[in-house]
């Protein structure tokens, strides 16, 4: 059988979850640097629109490629990348509060039901056992710790703190759990190969997409534990300059969306960090960090629009094979 063009791959969404995420870092740029409203405003539509049409694309796969879904969602590896699913209509519900209340509504109650269940589901297959080593990637954080944290950070926005803290605890807790279990693989197992190291992206969000959680649940002055996440997230993107050269033996791929969420919540953080301060260190590195965010947007952005232009966005793989009974 020849290789075709797969459809949609649900890692796919991981560019509405990038979009979606720095129009809120440019929300809290209009608050505190008063930016034009019009850029914030013009990356939420952009966010939702790719949202949307990666919604109806990965609908129309489980309706005419099932198979393909299926085999998808029980991949050790690719399944993980069935969280952004949720995390971008999270996501996508914070965004669609300015236009629609009742639909923001709508939209985060689907979203944060399943992904409680997809966590779920995740984690109770995974304490099941028979996961290869090699495939305990930086994606393992998707179904449990991203989700939680965005979905934490949404039900404030909605007015449900309680929830909210829920949610954040099952974040906090199943990030230091799988923080040791990732980084021993990291540093005891075989490199990562090309193709996935674009996947340490995601290193990068959780102390900070955590951190902004952390501060929508709190008021006044960041306290000692904000600053705690601030300062791991910031460990955790100079370790990514690093391995920059490493990691980009992987020619430009749309698994690059991986920094994308980091990369938009680092300055968000230090942002509203700076809103509560005023003063200091923090106004100086916020603005630093939020510079460096829009160039790596204009890089993603660019490049991605080149791989569509090409026709390469889209990766060539082979047909799933049914097992013979």
């Amino acid at each position: 059988m020849t290789a075709s063009r797969t459809p949609i791959p649900v890692s796919f969404f991981s560019v509405a979850v990038g979009l979606l995420a720095f129009a809120n870092t440019w929300r809290v740029g209009v608050r505190l640097w008063h930016l034009p409203g019009e850029v914030g405003q013009g990356l939420s539509v952009a966010g939702l629109a790719v949202w949307a049409v990666l919604l109806v694309l990965y609908a129309r796969k489980w309706a005419t490629q099932r198979a393909d879904a299926i085999a998808e969602l029980q991949h050790p590896l690719q399944s993980a990348f069935a969280a952004l699913l949720p995390v971008s209509s999270l996501l996508a519900a914070i965004a669609l509060m300015p236009f629609s209340r009742d639909a923001a509504i709508a939209v985060f109650g689907v979203a944060v039901v399943a992904q409680l269940a997809l966590g779920v589901w995740f984690n109770g297959r995974m304490w099941m056992g028979g996961r290869p080593p090699e495939l305990v990637t930086p994606a393992t954080y998707l179904p449990s710790v991203a989700q939680s944290f965005v979905a934490a950070a949404a039900s404030v926005a909605f007015g449900w703190t309680q929830l909210a803290m829920l949610l954040f605890g099952v974040g906090v807790f199943e990030w230091i759990v799988l923080e040791s279990m990732i980084l021993q693989r990291a540093s005891t197992g075989s490199p990562l190969p090309v193709s996935l190291r674009p996947l340490l992206g995601v290193q990068l969000a959780p102390a900070v997409v955590g951190g902004g959680s952390y501060l929508s649940l709190t008021s006044g002055a960041p306290d000692l534990f904000a600053w705690m996440l601030l300062g791991y997230g910031l460990y955790q993107a100079l370790l990514l300059l690093r391995l920059l050269p490493w990691i980009r033996e992987q020619a430009f791929v749309p698994g690059y969306w991986a920094f994308s969420f980091g990369v938009a919540a680092l300055p968000a953080m230090a942002m509203r960090m700076a809103e509560r301060i005023g003063t200091g260190m923090i106004s100086q590195l916020s603005l630093v960090l939020f510079v460096a965010a829009n160039v790596v947007f204009a890089f993603l952005i660019v490049d991605t629009l080149q791989l569509l232009a090409r026709g390469k966005l889209l990766p060539a793989v082979a047909p799933v094979v049914r097992p013979q009974a």
